[in-house]
Parts: C-alpha cells; structure tokens; sequence
C-alpha cells in the first residue's frame, strides 16, 4: 500500500499543533494494528494465517517542522526552544499523548521565540509494526507466518538503518536540502526506548517522572518504598499514586481508589518505582545494579523522556585518609575509566559541574544533617569522582591505579557516577553524584559483610533523604534556569 500524500496543517497554536500529531498518530497506528489482525485471520475469529493478494501495509510518523530565513538572534539565555540558524527544522514524533505536556512547552516556545507557525504533517519514516501496539506486539515464533512469509513481507519492521544516536552524538550528516533536525531523537529512537525501558525496569515509560534518582543498591529502593508509603498516607502530600515493577499503582489516601495491577512475576533487570506528582514532576528511582554498562544501558533509554534532572545515589571507595565511612563525596569532576561512552563521547571531553545541580545537593546535605559552612566539611567533600569498569582493581599492581588516582586528585572511586554523568551531557539532561563512602581499601577498610551491615543501617535512610530533597529544590526552579546552556553545543536542535 503506498504513502499517500496527506495536506499539512500551519498553525501558531502548540495546542492545535499537539492535537493534530496526536489524530495523525493514532489514524496510522491504528490503521497498522487493524492490517495486522485482519491479516491475522483474527478480525474473523480464524487462524488461518496471512491473505494472499495484499501489498505491503505502511503507516507513517507525523512530523513537526518550523521553516525560518530570519538571522535574528533570540534571548542569549534560553537553553532551548529556538533555532541556532535560518532553514528548515523538521522531527519525527512518536506517542503524542505520552508527550504532550513536553511538546506543549517545545513547540510553543518555537512559535513565541521565532514568530513563525509550525507544520504538521505525516513524514516518509515509516511506523514498524511492532511499535503500532501500545503494549508491545505479542507474536510467537521467528517472524515468520502461516503462509511462509516473513512479517517484513507485509509490514515495516524496526530498521537499525535509521534508529542511532548521530543527532544527539553531534555526527549526523548536513545534506543538501534536507531538513536541520529539529530534536535530538527521531521518532523510530524513541520508540525502540520506549519499549526497552518496560523490559528493563517493568514499569510503562508514562510512569516515568523527570526527576530520576539511580542507585546500586536495593537498600536504597527499600527506603524508597517506605518513603512513598509515608507519602501515600498524608492527604496533604504533594504524590499522588505510586507506581511499582509490573504497572501496580497505589493511591494517595485522600484520592480514596484501591490499588490497580499487578506486581511484576519476577523481579526485572532494573526495577524501576515511582512516586508521581502532577505532570510527570514526582520522583523515579532505578536500581541499575553493578556496572558501567548497565548504568549506560538504562540512560541510553530514560534519555528520550527528557528528564529534568538525573542524580547518582551510590557507594564509593574513599580514598583519603581524611574521610571515613558514611562521610558523602560530591563530584565535581569525574576521571572517565568506564570506557562503555568512549565511542559515543571520548574521555577527553570534559564533563562540566552544573551549578544548579551542586547547589541544590549542597543545600540539601545541609538541611538533612542539620549542619552548614564549615561544619558541613567534616562529613562531605567536594572533588573528582574516578569510575572504573574493574570492581577487582585492587587486585591490579597496586601502585598502578594509586598513581593515577593521585594525579586526578580523585577522592573516591566507583563504577557508574561518570557513565550516567557522561551520559547526562551527551543527552542534555542536568546530572549530579552524591556518593557515600563504604569503604577505604587503600586504607586497610575493605567492604566486608560485618563492616557494611552497620553502615548500611545508619546512611541509607540519611543518604536517601538527601537525594529526595534535591530533586524536590530543582523541581521548584523554572526548566529553562535548571537546564543549563552548558550541556548545548553551538549548533543544535531546538527543543529541550
């Protein structure tokens, strides 16, 4: 079946703009899920396989596009929400209703900054079959059907042709009369997130709030939990309903609804709890377990929610003299031996402190522990995190890594503080790391079960408390302050 042309609608209106990429999403969607089952013999009833004597049925993704000729500079201080040159500026969009409130802000923005409409309109990026159903298409086998054809015989399947991160990584190619990318993801990108995110975490992507803590540890998850009931308890609290592995959501008592879902059958990869508020502004938590490359696996995916802040809650080796254990440590520089983003982003690009993240913690830190100014010294300090892909490297040489920590200054080592860092500057969404010490190996304190257990009691629930009201003085500042100009480069796309 081939594309046919579809008219495109001008408007200076974000609403009017949403609303229609939302009717155009859902007429394609929709229209792909109804081939499917009819071919499917399913509209019937019957199993009898694919039909003969059908084309190939295609959907395709709306796309947004602003067009300018104007050099004119806007507002030095925005962030985002303009363009950098004249030109065509086009993105392809995806699930519309789940990025609503995002595109609302987005495209309005385009329209005030520059005083031009948008364009709405149905792209040439075909839709993949299996990105047509909502919950994931269940299909057993190997792709192959009833009739002996491959699915891809009769529907667009997911292409790794033009699903890749060049935009964000700053290595898409300029052609010739071809549109200047108007965001960082491309409809197909978000989309194969969209769906790795509920494999890895068991939570559906619209529970996902823009604050997102991560851990490696389940004892912070635990505490998590505790806190949200708590929360859930008080009529006056600001969280509404809490979202657990499998979709299971329980209610604040004041909305007075009994819990919906189920909890997950088995425990996901990297289960993922949501404390929701408003519109998207609660607080997720992800377990991302041990490693750089499961830290990168998960912010490769909740990158395309376009978070407001992402903060590292974890354990670290101390590695002064000076600290002790349950003493925190906050970067303000990280020594990137993790090596999983060296493709994506070298080691050599500096990963900037960001002022309204540092501050934030700090003051955080200080109301939890009830101490400030110099005080506050004793049980924190600020300075460069190393993140290592090696969780044995004290079995290394042992003046090898202590050289080189030394001339780092490093004052704490871990294995996923930079990868989410790093990651955070190549996705544009603010980052910060708050680490606790839990042990001194190159001090003769190792991390021992009978060492850990009495730590763990003590600075969890603290450290965990820390983290939350982070989050809780960014959400108050206004996004276009928390989002800073330092993560954007000289030449990019538009929205957030």
């Amino acid at each position: 079946m081939p594309h046919t042309q579809h008219s495109t609608l001008q408007t200076r209106s974000a609403s009017e703009a949403v609303d229609a990429l939302t009717e155009l999403y859902n007429d394609e969607t929709a229209r792909l899920r109804e081939a499917f089952y009819e071919h499917m013999g399913a509209l019937g009833g019957g199993n009898g396989g694919m039909r003969s004597g059908h084309g190939k049925v295609r959907g395709f993704y709306p796309f947004v596009r602003l067009a300018t000729e104007s050099y004119a500079e806007v507002d030095s201080r925005l962030a985002y929400g303009h363009v950098t040159r004249p030109g065509r500026h086009e993105t392809t969009v995806t699930q519309p209703e789940l990025y609503r409130t995002y595109l609302l802000e987005q495209i309005d923005a385009l329209i005030e900054n520059h005083d031009v409409p948008v364009e709405v309109g149905l792209s040439d990026t075909p839709i993949p079959i299996h990105f047509a159903f909502p919950d994931g298409m269940v299909f057993e086998g190997d792709g192959t059907l009833e009739d002996d054809r491959p699915l891809r015989d009769y529907f667009d399947v997911p292409d790794l042709g033009i699903t890749d991160d060049a935009i964000v990584n700053g290595v898409a190619p300029s052609l010739q009369n071809e549109p200047f990318p108007l965001a960082l993801f491309t409809a197909p990108r978000t989309d194969y997130s969209l769906y790795r995110l509920k494999h890895y975490t068991a939570t559906p992507p619209e529970a996902f709030q823009n604050f997102v803590l991560y851990t490696n540890y389940q004892f912070y998850i635990d505490e998590f939990i505790e806190f949200s009931k708590r929360e859930l308890a008080n009529p006056d609290s600001a969280y509404s309903h809490f979202v657990e592995p499998g979709g299971r959501a329980s209610f604040n008592v004041r909305i007075g609804r009994d819990p919906e879902g189920e909890l997950a059958a088995r425990t996901p990869q990297m289960p993922a709890y949501h404390l929701c508020s408003g519109e998207h502004e609660g607080i997720s938590i992800v377990n991302i377990g041990v490693g750089p490359s499961n830290a990168k696996t998960i912010t490769d995916h909740v990158a395309v929610l376009r978070s407001h802040a992402w903060l590292m809650l974890g354990h670290c080796a101390g590695l002064r003299n000076s600290q002790r254990l349950g003493d925190y440590v906050l970067a303000h520089g990280y020594v990137r031996e993790d090596h999983v983003l060296d493709a994506d982003l070298p080691p050599w690009v500096p990963i900037p402190p960001l002022a309204e993240v540092q501050v934030a913690l700090e003051q955080a830190v200080a109301e939890i522990t009830n101490l400030s100014g110099y005080e506050l010294k004793r049980i924190m300090r600020t300075g460069t995190v190393a993140t290592i892909d090696n969780r044995n490297w004290e079995l290394r040489d042992f003046l090898e890594p202590v050289e080189r920590f030394s001339q780092s200054r490093a004052i704490a080592l871990d294995m996923e503080s930079a990868t989410i860092a790093a990651n955070g500057f190549r996705f544009r969404v603010p980052y910060g790391t708050l680490l606790c010490v839990s042990d001194k190996p190159l001090h003769g304190e190792l991390k021992l079960p009978g060492m850990a257990s009495a730590f763990y009691k003590t600075q969890v629930n603290q450290h965990l408390q820390i983290g939350i009201r982070t989050m809780e003085l960014l959400r108050s500042m206004p996004s276009e302050r928390l989002h800073s100009r330092k993560l954007r480069s000289f030449s990019e796309s538009a929205f957030q």
